[in-house]
């Protein structure tokens, strides 16, 4: 089939394969490489020069589809050998990835377009609200973390916790509910402050109930907030290390 290619500009590599799958009426599970390939190639080709940094993405790509593409192309093992793993399987995660945020980005975009066309009143914003200064930078009590993060590493201790529990035991009776402060929790975590550090999985892990897990977890936030306290983490799945911030005095 052929394909003729309008030379647009596109966001990226994944972009461009993304719009050459569809106009080929092809599923991602099932590239059809080397015809996907050479229509790439050719609109590589064709593309003018421009910045090094987004024209050596483009050139990677193809580096990366030329090598798939030999990969296709060579003689298959026999019917009895195992099962080799298809050489496209990265590119289709990818590109499915990619899909997914670029119907993400499009509603979000209808979103907006849709709210331009609404009118409101100019807001009238008090003075001190202006002037605001935030009593605390992100990225000093965030360290080399992000929320995503450190919500997923909460998650995780909620899943041990959950493996932890023998469904069995768990119908025999009912568990009273705890109330259960977050002023109390951050007091508490405040009184750590002796120890210098502690560690995110084991502050957590000690709670008695999901309900007090939660609130240990809001209360972090809040000192986090509050600049109380920050939060470093090695590497991806390692501890999360709460430290505390100096006492402004």
């Amino acid at each position: 089939m052929e394909l003729e290619l309008k030379l647009e500009k596109y966001e990226g590599p994944l972009a461009l394969l993304l719009h050459l799958i569809e106009k080929n009426k092809v599923s991602i599970t099932d590239i059809p490489i080397v015809q996907i390939t050479d229509q790439y190639m050719a609109y590589i080709d064709a593309m003018s020069s421009g910045k090094m940094e987004v024209m050596s993405e483009f050139i990677e790509m193809a580096a990366t589809l030329l090598a798939i593409k030999a990969k296709m192309l060579l003689p298959r093992s026999k019917p009895d050998a195992e099962e080799e793993v298809d050489p496209r399987q990265e590119l289709m995660e990818q590109l499915l990835e990619y899909k997914k945020y670029k119907a993400i980005s499009e509603k979000l975009r209808e979103y907006s377009q849709s709210a331009a066309k609404n009118v409101f009143k100019p807001p009238t914003i008090p003075e001190e609200i202006l002037n605001y200064t935030p009593p605390v930078d992100p990225e000093a009590i965030l360290a080399n973390l992000d929320f995503e993060r450190l919500y997923q590493a909460f998650q995780m201790v909620m899943k041990r916790r959950e493996d932890k529990i023998d469904p069995i035991r768990a119908g025999f009776s009912e568990i009273p509910r705890e109330v259960v402060s977050l002023e109390d929790k951050m007091r508490a975590i405040r009184a750590l402050r002796g120890q210098g550090q502690v560690s995110f999985f084991e502050l957590l892990a000690q709670e008695s109930s999901w309900p007090a897990m939660i609130v240990a977890f809001l209360a972090i936030l809040e000192l986090m907030k509050s600049g109380e306290i920050r939060v470093e983490q090695g590497r991806l799945f390692e501890d999360i290390i709460i430290l505390f911030c100096p006492e402004n005095k």
